[in-house]
């Protein structure tokens, strides 16, 4: 089940549903039967049920998403006998339903944990099987019931690995605080290396885009490309000397890393969240911790082994290797359940 912001996969940004594509795509290959629960512009091999035609974002008569999602559950509620597992991933909005199933489910949360109104309701639905997608996305909530960590996986043919060098830096994403693409792009002009920018700015972002990164795009250096879609990230990856990455958040996964990385690019990514787990320091990338290493740390990157970059993809970062550990989960959740139900039938004989 995905969120309906964006579609499956998603036109442009969209990092959850994207992760929801790949993993659905792969289990009909590997020859599951498979629904998928997602807005109407969908695209995908599954059995799909839209709760709305077009994906919430992108829908200028849009007022109140949240409408949508509640629908959402109610058509999951009225086929739930069909499945053997439900896999959640829009966050704790189902958490009252689940809790009345007896049907098996997990919830993969994708977003970040260290807020303070969550300490309650985790406490309160504490029995919700949880999976994070990095073990550091755990910490703030220790007390949820972590049942495994997944880390995303990109479809190994989605892009192809380069021996070539670089010739600037890349920024992937949002233009928002936590992302910091002003570190970027002070980064480049110390340097004195160009930087392309491709990202897209959310509407609570855009004081944050006004004030602080629009001044600095008028540099000669600073190439600011909009949002691209997945076909154009390959030869915006893949002709990049590096990803910069410099978050200021304790990032729960950091896609974008992967995604460079399955390119052969290289990754400058700042010691936060979940990077020292994403990323092999001195092989996929360099990890820093100020500006004056990610100044250093670009004569190095320079000289990496492209073909090793990727094969730190390939070996740990697939969409075939995400969806293998999913399903032992569903697996596992499954006979975990059928055996409840034996033991309530024999306590209630």
């Amino acid at each position: 089940m995905s969120p309906l912001f964006e579609s499956v996969p998603p036109k442009l940004y969209g990092g959850t549903e994207r992760i929801v594509s790949y993993l659905t795509e792969e289990l009909v290959k590997q020859g599951h039967e498979v629904t998928l629960f997602a807005s109407g512009d969908s695209e995908t091999k599954a059995r799909l049920v839209a709760p709305c035609s077009k994906a919430l974002r992108l829908d200028s008569e849009c007022m109140d998403p949240l409408a949508h999602h509640f629908t959402l559950m109610e058509m999951v509620l009225r086929e739930v006998d069909n499945f053997d597992i439900i896999h959640f991933h829009i966050d704790y909005l189902h958490y009252p339903l689940s809790r009345r199933m007896l049907v098996p489910h997990i919830s993969t949360l994708h977003g970040r944990l260290d807020i303070t109104d969550l300490i309650p309701l985790y406490k309160e639905y504490k029995e919700i099987p949880v999976v994070s997608i990095s073990d550091f996305q755990r910490k703030p909530l220790p007390e949820a019931n972590w049942i495994d960590t997944v880390y995303h996986g990109l479809p190994s043919d989605l892009y192809k690995g380069t021996t070539r060098e670089g010739k600037y830096l890349a920024f992937l994403g949002r233009f928002s605080p936590e992302k910091r693409p002003e570190r970027a792009i002070q980064l480049a002009i110390e340097a004195g290396i160009p930087i392309k920018l491709a990202a897209k700015v959310d509407t609570k972002d855009l004081e944050y885009f006004e004030n602080v990164v629009k001044p600095l795009l008028n540099h000669p250096l600073v190439e600011y490309i909009g949002e691209v879609s997945e076909k154009e990230k390959q030869e915006f990856l893949e002709n990049a000397i590096a990803l910069v990455f410099l978050i200021d958040w304790p990032e729960p996964f950091g896609l974008v890393m992967i995604e460079s990385i399955a390119c052969g690019t290289p990754v400058i990514a700042w010691r936060n969240g979940s990077v020292p787990e994403v990323l092999e320091d001195g092989v996929s990338g360099r990890i820093v911790e100020s500006m004056e290493e990610a100044l250093c740390s670009i004569d190095e990157i320079r000289k990496f082994d492209r073909a090793k970059v990727r094969a730190c993809f390939d070996k740990r970062f697939t969409a075939e290797r995400m969806t293998m550990d999913y399903v032992e989960l569903y697996d596992q959740m499954i006979k975990t359940k059928s055996l409840s139900n034996i033991n309530f039938v024999y306590k209630n004989v």
